[in-house]
């Protein structure tokens, strides 16, 4: 009977050991916060999500906690004095622009210009979507064309400088409407393509390549945890990573659109562009200026 006791005691003893150990170990790890923001229609599926499978694929010393929040629940969190060490986002949250820190020059080497700011280049796009105009049989005959409206960006930026005259529309309005015939022309996204497929409609599209707000980005915002946020960065950018964008329905980023909008723009500077672009100016000229 003693001598049970007795092993159970250094059984015990081995455990209160053992136990501390493993928890300094995960204690230890870098924690890098990373939040994604999604300002605009992806095409299917979940960024935040897709983000979480890459923290999964990172090795070393560091974890990678990503969390999705919504414009205005980051927002909130900024006003509160809270920050990521990563952040994934697109037009239309400027409060970060601050806080962002200047990317080495060969991860910003060739990155789309709306992430420059002050002759630094503070965030650069991991994926992008694109806009493009749908008819179910051709492009010969005339009608109506919807301008699909979702989130931050500016299709009517896209549609403007196409010279498209249309009727701006909720996405998923504009989308049922040119389905059930009250349109004949969608000016659309990537969004609705995923759309398409997954109900087996045929359409005819055409990409415009005028313009393009449909960019989603990284910048880093930890001077502490730079080189774990860079690694984070570096991996969404890698062609692994790239290969996969399909399965969220977007695009490996690049330079096919003529004019961007930085993505460190103001409400009221979007509001303006926005405003121009309605009035029939000359959009393109403004946007050279900013």
């Amino acid at each position: 009977m003693r001598r049970g006791v007795a092993w159970g005691i250094v059984l015990l003893a081995v455990a209160v050991v053992l136990l501390p150990q493993g928890e300094g170990e995960a204690e230890a790890r870098t924690v890098v916060r990373v939040w994604n923001v999604d300002t605009f229609e992806g095409g299917k599926g979940s960024r935040t999500s897709f983000l979480k499978s890459v923290a999964r694929t990172m090795q070393g010393e560091a974890h990678y906690l990503v969390t999705s929040y919504t414009l205005e629940g980051a927002r909130a969190a900024f006003e509160e004095g809270e920050a990521p060490d990563v952040l994934s986002f697109g037009v239309g949250l400027s409060e970060f622009t601050e806080k962002l820190l200047p990317l080495s020059g060969e991860m910003a080497e060739g990155a789309v210009s709306g992430g420059e700011m002050g002759g630094d280049v503070l965030a650069v796009p991991w994926c992008m979507g694109g806009y493009y105009l749908f008819v179910l049989s051709d492009f010969a005959g005339e009608g109506r064309t919807a301008v699909s409206v979702g989130g931050e960006n500016l299709s009517c930026v896209a549609a403007g400088l196409e010279g498209i005259r249309g009727e701006e529309a909720e996405s998923l309005a504009a989308y049922t409407g040119f389905l059930s015939g009250k349109y004949r022309y969608l000016l659309g996204t990537q969004r609705d393509i995923c759309r398409f497929s997954a109900r087996g409609v045929q359409v005819e599209m055409r990409p415009l390549l005028k313009y393009n707000d449909l960019f989603q980005y990284v910048g880093i915002l930890s001077a502490e945890k730079r080189e774990e946020a860079e690694a984070f960065a570096y991996a969404l950018l890698s062609p692994e990573t790239q290969g996969r964008l399909s399965e969220i329905g977007m695009f490996p980023p690049e330079k096919k659109a003529e004019y961007t909008v930085s993505v460190f723009s103001s409400e009221a500077a979007l509001g303006e562009i926005a405003r121009l672009s309605r009035a029939g100016e000359d959009i393109g000229k403004f946007l050279k200026s900013i």
